[in-house]
């Protein structure tokens, strides 16, 4: 349980042991260059963090897509009690038109946040995770 050997740490690049003379790479270890792809500071730059962000996004655009479809909802049974009471005249077709521009509108928005969240890290894969899961929490 005492023994120093039994540390986490990594091993070192150079036995200064070997390396008796000027330049001399003897004690080099190439292994020490092998980047630890299980390792906090690896997985938290490369996926920890790009999930949180794409997790913020997906929340955010998920609760104005909800607060957008509850004002066009109130302006919807506005226009349909103004027309009720003979203050304006609603046509259908101009409000099916109006719903899909609308719905085109957000669907290019989600798309646009997406590709943009999966240039974050060379795969993509955990930003785009996050703003999902981001969508479905939101």
């Amino acid at each position: 349980m005492g023994n120093a050997n039994n540390s986490l740490a990594p091993p070192p690049a150079w036995n200064d042991t070997a390396n008796t003379g000027m330049g001399a790479t003897q004690g080099f270890d190439p292994t020490s260059l092998a980047p630890d792809f299980l390792s906090a500071p690896f997985l938290l730059g490369n996926v920890g963090a790009p999930f949180v962000i794409g997790l913020a996004v997906g929340y955010f655009a998920k609760k104005v897509l909800r607060m957008a479809l509850f004002l066009a909802g109130g302006a919807i049974v506005l226009l349909f009690i103004s027309e009720y009471y003979g203050i304006t005249q609603v046509a259908d077709a101009q409000l099916q038109h109006a719903a899909e521009t609308a719905t085109t509108m957000a669907r290019d928005y989600g798309s646009a946040l997406q590709h943009r969240l999966s240039q974050i890290t060379s795969k993509g894969v955990s930003a785009t995770a996050g703003f999902l899961v981001g969508l479905k929490f939101g």
